[in-house]
């Protein structure tokens, strides 16, 4: 303060005393202060509104008035500077109140000195610059992201930031003198809570995650940093809470976790199900060919048996593979709508009627690009599991919408793209599920219907059939309020679907077919298959087998059927070799896998066609004559 000038207001009605502080004050020793005196309340009240000074002397008898109701209405107003009441005679209830209303000071005149005035002006000033630095500090907490809270050891909230305001929903005025333990914690945490303090005994700081509640109740995950605050002789005085809001991190986390486990398993899905496929594939094709040569009422009631339940299982395997990989299909445009009616009215039509079927559709709802027959699938599917999850009744809701993913939407799910997207939502109204059920519901072969009343494979099938048109799913269930699954898939520009008509079988005019397959099996089965419909065949093993083969009749061979997975030398390797003896050679290329995954590193080769096992007959005969054709095939 040496070099400072203090300006200070004294506000009395007795002239006398603003002569004795005015000789006081210019006595004061390297301190400046510039005096200025007003006489009555209402020029003070006037003057003090203007701030133009660093600190005032209010005389408790103002005439009609009195300095306490001048401090309050100053304050009132806004007032930040320190006020000194002053008083003729020393009164402890006025000091208390003067304390109360935000005096810096209460001075007797008559023990007032030069010495102890200058005192308690420099103390006022000092305290609020003080003050001022804490509310500066307090302010930087405030901007602070992180809920920061000071608790008492007796476990009462001492400090409580806008941070932890804006976190858990609870004013610091609400908070403040409460325990804490009872405002963001659960009963469930109590043991963990005394692990805290143990820790804090020990070493005097505990980090780590907590899972606490808002004031509403939404659970949420913090990341804690504790701290035991000690006093100047080293004894516990308080504890310094930093918490950070990882809610999100935690769920995108569990999305990422959740996703490799559903791609390992897939990976696991696809192996089992392309060598399924070769057990599958001989069994089709042989008891079909039976069925048009063998005739006896014997055989034709035993081979549709066959027939139908090796459909059976290769319609299994491809559930399983369209969760693994996804299924390809026929892609054009469509609207949502069309599908919702249909299922709709099947709903209406098979449905028990305790259950109410409602749909919502926005008038201006985008197309998509998909098959038709999988969103069918879908649709079916996710109504299915609505209708056995009321039993007692209940309502379906069927609605769709537009919606558009920003970039913090994306970033928010895992799955998501920033684009528009139609939202498809089937809601029921029935048991719900448990948090541990719906971390499991997307497994293969995962269900919770009793033996035999499900296989485990339709919300498995239905996450392959959205993840193939490039979408996502995201469920909501609570016990005993219901479930919701919206189905996202990306939009696109209107227009009208078809779906293509079966053919009839072809038969061939005796070309000479080379079939390639490691599986003994698959390779007599479509040899036999060929020759019945006037082809000629040879065949191989493998690869190296293949080469050698068609080296010999090359000239003569018109088309190879090959499949893409064999042991030694592979399909796509034997086809790059085939091709530099005659890049014209005519190919389809085959596969247990997933038709999408048929090109994956064949960027360097052309074959005409692609099929997936298992195939029937006409579907492999219709394929060939189309190649053999040149008719192009929608590989």
């Amino acid at each position: 303060m040496d070099t400072e000038r203090v300006k200070v207001l004294l506000v009395d009605d007795d002239e006398d005393d603003y002569v004795l502080t005015r000789d006081w004050l210019a006595a004061a020793q390297g301190t400046t202060f510039d005096l200025d005196w007003v006489s009555s309340y209402d020029e003070a009240i006037a003057t003090i509104a203007q701030c133009q000074h660093d600190i005032y002397l209010l005389d408790y008898r103002l005439g009609d008035r009195n300095g306490l109701e001048l401090l309050q209405a100053a304050v009132a107003e806004g007032c930040a500077a320190p006020i000194i009441l002053l008083t003729g005679k020393g009164d402890r209830e006025i000091d208390i109140e003067a304390m109360k209303a935000g005096a810096a000071d209460y001075l007797e005149k008559t023990q007032l000195s030069a010495p102890l005035l200058e005192r308690s002006i420099r103390y006022a000033l000092e305290r609020q610059h003080t003050q001022q630095q804490i509310r500066a500090q307090a302010e930087l907490l405030d901007v602070a992201t992180d809920a920061i809270i000071v608790r008492s050891l007796d476990d009462k909230v001492l400090y409580w930031n806008k941070g932890a305001e804006r976190l858990y929903g609870w004013q610091a005025q609400e908070a403040i003198g409460r325990n804490p333990n009872l405002l963001i914690y659960n009963e469930s945490l109590v043991d963990q809570l005394l692990e805290i303090h143990t820790a804090l005994k020990q070493t005097d700081t505990w980090q780590g995650e907590l899972h606490q509640v808002t004031k509403n109740e939404k659970p949420i995950v913090v990341y804690s940093r504790w701290t035991l605050v000690r006093d100047r002789q080293a004894q516990p005085k308080s504890i310094l809470v930093v918490n950070t809001d990882i809610t999100e991190k935690k769920l995108l986390e569990a999305q990422f976790l959740r996703a490799q486990r559903l791609e390992s398993i897939g990976t696991l899905a696809s192996g089992i199900a392309h060598d399924l496929n070769n057990v599958l594939a001989p069994i089709l094709m042989t008891a079909q060919l039976l069925e048009s040569q063998m005739h006896d009422e014997r055989s034709q009631r035993l081979l549709p048996i066959v027939v139908t339940n090796a459909k059976r299982g290769a319609a299994l395997v491809k559930q399983v593979l369209s969760f693994a990989r996804g299924l390809e299909g026929t892609y054009t445009n469509l609207q949502i709508k069309h599908l919702i009616s249909e299922i709709r009215q099947i709903a209406k039509q098979t449905f028990p009627k305790s259950i109410e079927v409602q749909t919502n559709i926005a008038s201006n709802l985008w197309s998509v690009s998909g098959d038709a027959t999988q969103l069918h699938q879908v649709l079916m599917n996710l109504c299915v599991n609505a209708r056995d999850a009321m039993p007692n009744g209940g309502t379906l809701t069927i609605s769709a919408e537009n919606f558009t993913a920003d970039e913090h939407y994306a970033r928010m799910n895992l799955e998501a793209k920033a684009g528009s997207y139609i939202v498809v939502t089937v809601r029921d109204t029935g048991q719900g599920m448990s948090l541990e059920t719906q971390e499991r519901i997307f497994e293969p072969f995962f269900t919770t219907k009793e033996l035999g009343k499900g296989t485990g494979l339709g919300l498995s099938t239905v996450m392959g059939i959205v993840k193939g048109h490039n979408g996502f799913i995201q469920v909501w269930s609570e016990l005993g309020r219901g479930t919701e699954f919206q189905v996202y898939l990306p939009a696109v520009a209107v227009v009208e679907y078809y779906r293509q008509t079966e053919q009839d079988t072809p038969y061939g005019n005796g070309e000479l077919i080379l079939v390639v397959d490691d599986e003994a099996g698959v390779r007599e089965a479509t040899k036999t298959s060929l020759e019945t419909f006037n082809y000629k065949v040879v065949t191989a093993s493998d690869g190296i087998e293949a080469i050698a083969t068609y080296a010999e009749h090359r000239d003569r061979i018109d088309l190879i059927l090959i499949d893409m997975l064999m042991p030694a030398m592979d399909g796509i390797t034997t086809i790059r070799t085939i091709q530099k003896l005659n890049p014209q050679t005519k190919i389809i290329a085959t596969s247990g896998l997933a038709a999408q995954d048929k090109f994956h590193g064949m960027t360097d080769i052309e074959v005409q066609a692609f099929l997936a096992k298992p195939y029937t007959a006409q579907e492999l005969l219709q394929t060939m004559k189309q190649v053999l054709c040149s008719q192009p095939v929608g590989c």
